[in-house]
């Protein structure tokens, strides 16, 4: 009953943020964010044990401005992607620029295909969809919505500028068959992984179960991997999309140890752009829920 109240609320709110002007719903995003984290104690909880995690020499003042930090940034992102339908690449660039396209450029030139190495940063949401509206579509994975209603929405702004998703389940074939075809996949690599799906790699110190899929997917199809993500520059007032340098892989010929050591490769950069502005990542993820056979929960629900 909870779930399929949330997930009403939530059609609703993206239906009501694309009818609002971009200053009333970029606002108004945030306040029902920061409503959502004082009636949801649990998320709030993960946020400040993750930050606990990450940065132990701060005060906990310092950890609850960083989350109300992020609630602004979640919040902005739903009313950026509520909006999607409305954005013209004229409009869009007024919103977000490019930093270090030619990075992204120089990589697809190689015909390879391009993996582009990313996570829930800034307006993450938006980072896809502006880089297809500005005429570099790609593919990118997604976990399925269980509530229908919500999923068709949310998969029609996702693809509205000719992105494609790709449900993780059995993705690996068509991964390849892109690549092969020149074509970009993004894949967010900063969530917890069940055991099964990844491999436990150093993240902020402390151990942390990773998708060991781009490791394994760039090793096998010889895509180059760029890091790729979308900040809001506060100073600018406006989001830039960066793309870093092509990351130099490990490739020893065992395809399982340079598997560990490239992922550990990503995670850190990842983590490095995090430290750079902590208050644009999600930290009401159980990032190290998934824990080395042995070690005690992080987390106490």
């Amino acid at each position: 009953m909870r779930e399929g109240l949330e997930y009403a609320a939530a059609w609703g709110l993206l239906k009501l943020l694309g009818v609002l002007p971009r200053r009333a719903a970029r606002a108004f995003g945030a306040g029902v964010v920061r409503l959502a984290l004082l009636l949801r104690p649990s998320l709030r909880r993960a946020g400040e044990i993750n930050l606990r995690l990450a940065f132990p020499q701060w005060s906990a003042a310092q950890r609850r401005r960083v989350l109300r930090q992020m609630a602004r940034q979640l919040g902005w992102m739903a009313a950026e992607f509520a909006r999607f339908p409305r954005y013209t690449p004229r409009a869009l660039q007024r919103i977000v620029v490019y930093d270090g396209l030619e990075n992204f450029l120089r990589a697809r030139a190689r015909g390879r295909g391009v993996l582009v190495l990313t996570g829930h940063i800034g307006a993450w949401e938006l980072s896809s969809f502006a880089h297809a509206v500005f005429g570099y579509p790609m593919h990118f994975l997604v976990r399925p919505i269980p509530n229908r209603r919500v999923e068709a929405l949310v998969h029609r702004y996702r693809c509205a500028a000719g992105n494609v998703a790709v449900e993780k389940k059995n993705a690996a074939r068509q991964i390849f068959q892109v690549l092969r075809r020149g074509g970009t996949v993004g894949i967010l690599a900063d969530l917890n992984t069940p055991a099964t799906d990844g491999v436990f790699v150093e993240f902020f110190g402390v151990p942390a179960c990773t998708t060991d899929a781009v490791a394994r997917i760039s090793l096998r199809s010889g895509a180059p991997v760029v890091p790729g993500y979308i900040y809001w520059d506060e100073a600018q007032h406006h989001y830039r999309l960066r793309f870093e340098p092509e990351v130099e892989l490990v490739r020893s010929g065992d395809e399982d140890r340079d598997v560990v050591a490239n992922t550990q490769r990503f995670a850190r950069i990842l983590e490095e752009v995090i430290r750079r502005r902590p208050e644009q990542w999600l930290w009401v993820h159980k990032r190290w829920k998934t824990r080395p056979p042995g070690a005690p929960p992080i987390y106490p629900d």
